[in-house]
């Protein structure tokens, strides 16, 4: 069991300066603060050199579930790590079976494609905040998020694990994210390092793609992980990367993670990822997790890939035991990056505050994607039906490894019948079942229509859910290990939703789930429809406020919402599931996803990247450019024009009006939140260096600003484009 202590505000304060000072502009390069993973260098040379082989290698494999092995003799504990990236997961104990004992519930955040539709850094912070606080209170050391995986196919079951399809977009949202966590005295683990694109075949397939792929949308997220919110742990993925497997790949981990980005913390396997030792040992793999899921039910941690096999290269002169020193030096350090020799400061779960916190993120992520009108909806009626088996549904316990047993789940039937009070009649019919079987049931069926046709208007609920409870081996919709068959949302509900509308045209749809569906059958047909993502254990309270108008929407899409599958530059360019005899998977799409595919080719969408809609208007006027060298700042100014409170993201893309390479038509380069009162203005202020304008040349092996014209697209969606300017550099 591992040693917990706590750590004074003194410890705290220091992690919390040490831990932002990438955005201090106070601090002169002289005083540039130290990295908080090489505070300790001596103390960790000194435990070393008293460790024997054998500590040293039961270092660097798991002890038990969710534990890699300790030192007891030096007081060196184990290390805990937990799931997940939205929630601490239900404790384990030493094995697989859950303990079910009642005191592992935590709050139950909204995912990760919820909280990036916010498109506020700041909330990202304050997320980590509540996942690290949390965390620290449930004795974990490692928290195993953010995953921040490029979303390239619509079918992927993890992508609401995930954070969107613009690298940029990411890169702020993680960052944020991991220092709320850190700065808690618990690790964040960066996942999944690379390419973990599709959940199908995913410890099998093959990624191929081209370096400028690789270095203008894969990378920037990571990197930025690594270089401004300074990560301490990196989990590796299951998927082989050109030849090798990512876990144990030479180029990703030892060439650029360990090299070029000079990361100092610790890589760890994804579970059961790693597949020889020798490899692991010599590219980068510095723990090796989850080995036990291919032993049980006689599990022996010894006989990892890193276990007893080491010991034998090393004393047989094959295996340098300096390599084996590097790992161990790797987790000593986050072992003292986050306090676990000293004291860590006091978490706690589920406070009120965690909880606003839960809400305020759902509030900010609920994206409007069309109102003819139609919302606000009044309160002031006799009957509302509420449609759909995902209005009543607990998500928590879903998805796979992300499953938390949140304290409560306010679900959006009771986030609407608590906003609409006991003056208005609320019918519930839920329309089909969520089942294994995908059966329609002609009975619900019957029982939505007539309860649609009775209500003054109907909210209907549905899309995706994350499969059936507990059952991993069931999951079919939005769940790790699996990837949905189509767009097409399960049982039917299509046509449940047209005969519902057919009832009562005053149908406002809520779509839940982990990113685009097909809608085309009856999109032309309702007044409202609003993407919630999956909004956590607040997230029926947050829907209800805005369907009420309560709440002003403000989220943005993070990702494409295609017309078809077809429209996806994965399934229009490029290769998936992959090929059935190698198992390869060519990104021929290259640097054209999501939206950089839809401008350049012309492909339009149902909806944007960046398309959001409010209760409000707002207006983009007066930019203005100012250039120093290759340094660009701009100015604008955004008004609320409309008669209510609400927040608009303005968008700053860059367009290159004449290359030498192909580049997509424009490319997210900043962003900003900003909240208006009716009829107040603000000015906001971005900059933009040269690496905003460079493409990275594969022939030079480097980044390259080739001089001309480049035009700054101002707006508030990616096919919302209202202000330029042309700039020369």
């Amino acid at each position: 069991m591992n040693i917990f202590i706590r750590f004074s505000r003194a410890a705290l304060l220091l992690c919390m300066v040490a831990c932002t000072t990438v955005e201090t502009t106070e601090v002169s390069e002289k005083e540039e603060p130290k990295n908080p993973l090489m505070l300790h260098e001596k103390e960790i040379d000194d435990l070393i050199s008293k460790m024997t082989l054998e500590e040293k290698v039961g270092m660097i494999h798991a002890s038990s579930s969710f534990t890699s092995g300790g030192v007891e003799r030096l007081g060196i504990p184990e290390l805990t790590m937990s799931d997940g990236p939205h929630g601490v997961r239900p404790e384990h104990g030493r094995d697989w079976a859950l303990d079910n004992e009642g005191t592992d519930s935590a709050s139950y955040l909204p995912a990760s494609i919820t909280l990036a539709s916010t498109w506020n850094p700041e909330l990202g912070y304050a997320y980590g905040e509540v996942l690290g606080s949390e965390a620290n209170k449930r004795g974990k050391d490692v928290i195993l998020g953010p995953g921040i995986n490029i979303m390239r196919t619509p079918l992927n079951g993890r992508n609401f694990e995930y954070q969107g399809e613009d690298p940029y977009l990411v890169s702020k949202m993680a960052v944020g994210y991991i220092r709320g966590v850190q700065d808690q005295g618990v690790a964040a683990s960066l996942k999944h390092y690379l390419a973990n694109n599709q959940e199908i075949k995913r410890s099998s397939i093959n990624v191929e793609m081209s370096e400028r792929a690789l270095r203008e949308i894969y990378l920037p997220g990571f990197e930025a992980a690594v270089k401004e919110g300074n990560v301490y742990t990196v989990m590796g993925s299951y998927n082989q990367f050109r030849g090798q497997f990512a876990t144990h790949n030479e180029y990703l981990i030892n060439d650029v993670l360990k090299d070029e980005w000079g990361f100092k913390g610790l890589v760890m396997s994804d579970w059961g990822a790693v597949h020889d030792t020798k490899q692991a040992l010599e590219y980068g793999t510095d723990i090796e997790m989850g080995t036990d899921l291919n032993q049980m039910p006689n599990i022996d941690y010894s006989k990892f890939f890193m276990g007893d096999t080491v010991l034998t290269l090393v004393e047989n002169g094959t295996i340098d035991e300096a390599l084996i020193d590097d790992k161990v030096r790797r987790i000593l350090r986050v072992m003292y990056a986050t306090h676990m020799f000293d004291e860590r400061p006091g978490g706690s779960i589920n406070t009120p505050a965690h909880q606003k916190t839960a809400e305020k993120v759902a509030e900010e992520g609920i994206v409007l994607l069309k109102n003819d009108g139609f919302l606000p909806l009044s309160k002031e009626v006799k009957k509302i039906a509420v449609i759909g088996a995902n209005a009543d549904y607990s998500m928590s316990m879903g998805g796979g490894s992300s499953q938390v047993r949140a304290i409560h789940e306010i679900t959006p039937l009771k986030g609407i019948k608590a906003v609409v009070g006991d003056k208005v009649e609320i019918t519930y019919a839920p329309g089909f079942e969520i089942s294994k079987e995908e059966a329609v049931n002609e009975t619900l069926v019957a029982e939505a229509v007539k309860a649609a046709a009775e209500a003054d208007y109907v909210v209907y609920v549905g899309g995706w859910n994350h499969g059936f409870g507990t059952d991993w081996n069931a999951g079919r919709y939005d769940m790790e290990g699996v990837d949905k068959p189509s767009l097409k949302m399960p049982v039917q509900q299509d046509e449940l939703i047209k005969k519902v509308i057919a009832a009562n045209p005053k149908t406002a749809v809520v779509l839940m789930g982990g990113g685009a569906m097909d809608v085309s059958q009856w999109l032309a047909d309702v007044p409202a429809i609003l993407f919630a993502g999956y909004p956590g254990m607040e997230g029926g309270t947050a829907l209800a406020k805005i369907l009420f108008g309560d709440a002003n929407p403000s989220g943005k899409l993070t990702f494409t919402f295609p017309k078809s599958l077809e429209d996806s530059p994965a399934h229009a360019m490029g290769e998936y599931p992959g090929d059935a005899d190698t198992l390869n998977v060519h990104y021929n799409e290259g640097v054209f996803v999501g939206y950089r595919y839809n401008d350049t080719y012309n492909v339009e969408p149902q909806f944007a990247f960046g398309h959001g809609l409010s209760y409000t208007t707002f207006e983009l006027k007066d930019l203005k450019i100012s250039k120093t060298g290759n340094t660009l700042v701009g100015n604008v100014t955004v008004s609320n024009t409309g008669d209510k409170e609400g927040a608009e993201v303005v968008q700053i893309y860059v367009h290159d009006v004449e290359s030498s390479v192909k580049r997509p038509v424009k490319e997210l380069k900043a962003f900003e939140k900003v909240s208006l009162k009716p009829g107040e203005s603000k000015n906001i202020t971005f900059q933009l260096n040269e690496d905003a304008f460079k493409y990275y040349d594969e022939a030079k092996h480097g980044w390259i600003l080739e001089a001309g014209d480049f035009e700054i697209w101002v707006g508030s969606a990616s096919d919302d484009i209202q202000l330029k300017e042309t700039v020369t550099m």
